[in-house]
């Protein structure tokens, strides 16, 4: 806003999304404190609008984000959690805190089509479906609604949205759609920026950008703010910077920082199941040659990185890509136990996990740590169940 680009084109503010639908699934209302179209949930009429068409109550309050959940199944007070599409325990930091407080649960739902490391705490495992195998739509970072369209027949009979259905029916609150277009035209409905978004629209148009209504933007809206924003002027917001409560010290004197790599993306789960793997079979420290020489390490050595939160166990890459007194590695293999050792450490705001930063020590080892080894029996185990059925 202060260099003036936003409202023009080829300007804006442009996030660059892990995934395709992160958009959308922040459009629909996927923050605790948000109903779809970025509503906030303490606005009494925003409530009674969706709640007019839910035929429910409305709770006033946001609900817990990710973190929160674990901390209050901890405590007791938060005993079920129904698990979509995402790995939580190999994907979020500080593993053994997640595990444990997973284990605490009443009730674990995942729906997944791997048994990936979240369902194998789970006592009910529903059947996924993938994209090839389901109807829907995909919004990008610059708002672009496009078609998904089935090119196969769920492998386990259901679409995704299928399975939703008959849960909820199962649980006593009625769900009639009998396609995705007809869960469509309710976003339309109750989404001021979707009113004009239809299966039809998309078909017709290729694809549309929100705001997407009959009265100003028939098909969509390429620019945001090319006048002015919708309060008016724009705002800045002077937030305070609070620093990061890891600190190195003697007994932690690196930084390790963990990313992804092209080959394998996002937790592995799907893509380690493949020849992917020809291209990066294992999750590496990346250490500095200077760093290395001082603790003895050479190349392809075992070493043990331990944090505040726990211990593991990696091969050793000697790489200058990486500065002295920081190790990288990634983490889409789950028996490298990359996330045992990332703390719980989070952004004030937001939640946000600190994957970036984490106090480490490195040392040459000669075998794995307790952690692995607890892993490996409990994944046999697992197996060796999942064998049986």
């Amino acid at each position: 806003m202060a260099t003036g680009n936003v409202g023009r084109e080829g300007v804006g503010v442009n996030p660059l999304r892990g995934q395709n639908n992160v958009q959308g699934s922040c459009d629909m209302g996927s923050f605790p404190h948000e109903l779809p179209g970025y509503r906030h949930v303490s606005d009494d009429g925003v409530r009674a609008e969706f709640g007019a068409a839910w035929g429910a109550t409305l709770a006033s309050e946001p609900g817990l984000r990710i973190p929160n959940m674990f901390d209050a199944a901890m405590d007791g007070s938060f005993k079920g959690l129904y698990v979509q599409g995402e790995d939580i325990v190999q994907s979020d930091p500080n593993t053994q805190h997640v595990t444990e407080a997973l284990s605490n649960l009443e009730c674990l739902v995942v729906q997944d089509i791997f048994l990936n490391e979240t369902a194998k705490y789970a006592h009910v495992f529903l059947p996924g479906a993938s994209f090839l195998e389901k109807d829907g739509t995909f919004t990008n970072a610059e708002r672009r609604i496009s078609r998904v369209r089935r090119a196969m027949k769920p492998l386990a009979g259901l679409a995704d949205w299928e399975v939703t259905v008959k849960l909820s029916n199962a649980l006593g609150y009625p769900m009639n759609y009998t396609h995705p277009s007809q869960i469509m035209d309710e976003i339309a409905a109750l989404t001021p920026t979707f009113h004009g978004v239809s299966y039809a629209r998309l078909d017709k148009l290729g694809s549309v950008q929100w705001p997407c209504n009959e009265d100003t933007a028939e098909e969509g809206t390429p620019i945001m703010h090319v006048d002015e924003f919708v309060r008016g002027k724009g705002r800045f917001v002077i937030t305070q910077y609070v620093a990061s409560p890891e600190k190195v010290n003697r007994r932690f004197p690196l930084v390790l920082t963990t990313g992804r790599i092209l080959s394998q993306y996002n937790v592995g789960a799907q893509t380690r199941r493949t020849a992917n793997n020809l291209w990066h079979d294992e999750d590496r420290l990346e250490i500095h040659p200077h760093d290395a020489e001082e603790r003895g390490i050479a190349d392809n050595d075992w070493v043990g990185i331990e944090s505040r939160a726990g211990e593991t166990v990696l091969r050793a890459r000697l790489s200058d890509r990486v500065q002295p007194g920081v190790v990288y590695t990634t983490f889409h293999f789950p028996e490298s136990g990359a996330n045992v050792i990332t703390t719980d450490s989070s952004d004030w705001a937001t939640n946000c996990p600190e994957y970036k930063v984490t106090a480490v020590q490195v040392s040459k080892v000669t075998q794995l740590s307790e952690w692995q080894r607890d892993y490996g029996q409990f994944n046999r185990t697992q197996l060796e169940l999942l064998g049986r059925e």
